[in-house]
């Protein structure tokens, strides 16, 4: 069933399913209630008869390989200071005693004096020392230092890490050192996202949105359950649609990102016997194996009486010619 095909009154969980929008609204206001009082809750709105949820998606890591993280933002660009710095030495300039601040205490300069030192420097100087320093040093009265505050110099390590600031997994930003790393397994993070983005799509944003190198094709979206049960999420499928199904709380069922070939899926059959003791898994396999010998013995003896009754009509056949 495509989109377009949809009446009206019923919302796309994927390609082939749907849901019917009276039906998603009432899940929709039990989940916001839930999240009542906290920035989780959704809003929802009609656009041309369409239903759009919008709203934040949490996302728990689930990867067991590290993952790279780009050295440099897209369109970014970071221009470093042309003087080296060096532990000990001061990041910006001293300032160069001028002549009047010897007679600072003794007189107030006047202002036209200043100008004219100023007009003499820019003629004599040459053009590479005005264009490193555009703002010329001015000679100040004790009032000017008292109420302008002086402004704070950074290392240019500081400056570069403020430059490239991003968002950070769990505290975690990028530099050389550590830039490829694997996220704690289960630390949440969110993406805002709305009822219409693909499973593809919210892959894209979420990698985009910490700078990873590696593409979306390489992760994928499971829904892990209390009981062990996990389900991939397909790339028809509208992961925000799948959260409001699988109801608010995050301890009966979670949203993982995982690697598109190590993630397993565990129908409900096979989960509901995860949890159970070892001693309590080997009485089931010893029951089993009681139940299955008996089904061999029982078919033994039907296929040795059909043995017996076909051998007895040959005879008869026989003894007939």
């Amino acid at each position: 069933m495509k989109e377009d095909c949809l009446p009206s009154s019923h919302v796309p969980i994927s390609d082939s399913k749907s849901i019917q929008k009276s039906e998603l609204l009432g899940l929709l206001k039990t989940y916001n209630c839930y999240h009542e009082g906290k920035s989780f809750q959704l809003r929802h709105r009609e656009e041309e008869g369409t239903l759009i949820i919008e709203g934040l998606l949490n996302i728990a890591w689930g990867l067991r390989r590290p993952i790279r993280l780009q050295m440099q933002d897209d369109r970014e660009q970071v221009h470093l200071p042309s003087t080296s710095w060096m532990p000990g030495r001061p990041s910006c300039p001293p300032k160069e005693p001028s002549p009047q601040d010897g007679n600072v205490t003794a007189q107030r300069p006047s202002i036209q004096p200043v100008h004219k030192a100023e007009s003499s420097t820019d003629n004599s100087g040459p053009l590479e020392e005005a264009e490193e320093a555009p703002q010329l040093m001015r000679t100040k009265s004790d009032a000017s230092c008292m109420s302008q505050r002086r402004p704070k110099c950074r290392a240019p390590g500081e400056a570069q890490r403020i430059r490239r600031h991003r968002f950070s997994i769990n505290g975690h930003f990028y530099n050389h050192k550590t830039s490829v790393f694997t996220p704690a397994y289960g630390s949440v993070t969110n993406v805002r996202v709305n009822s219409t983005m693909t499973t593809l799509q919210v892959l894209t944003l979420l990698l985009n949105k910490f700078r990873v190198e590696d593409g979306p094709s390489e992760f994928a979206l499971y829904i892990v359950h209390e009981s062990g049960e996990r389900t991939k999420l397909k790339d028809c499928e509208y992961p925000l649609i799948s959260r409001i199904l699988h109801g608010p709380c995050e301890k009966i069922a979670r949203m993982f990102l995982m690697e598109a070939d190590l993630g397993v899926e565990v129908p409900h059959d096979v989960a509901q016997y995860i949890k159970f003791e070892m001693p309590v898994l080997d009485s089931f396999v010893e029951k089993l194996k009681e139940e299955e010998e008996r089904e061999i013995i029982k078919l033994t003896m039907k296929f040795q009486a059909l043995r017996l009754t076909m051998l007895q009509r040959l005879e008869q056949l026989v003894e007939a010619k």
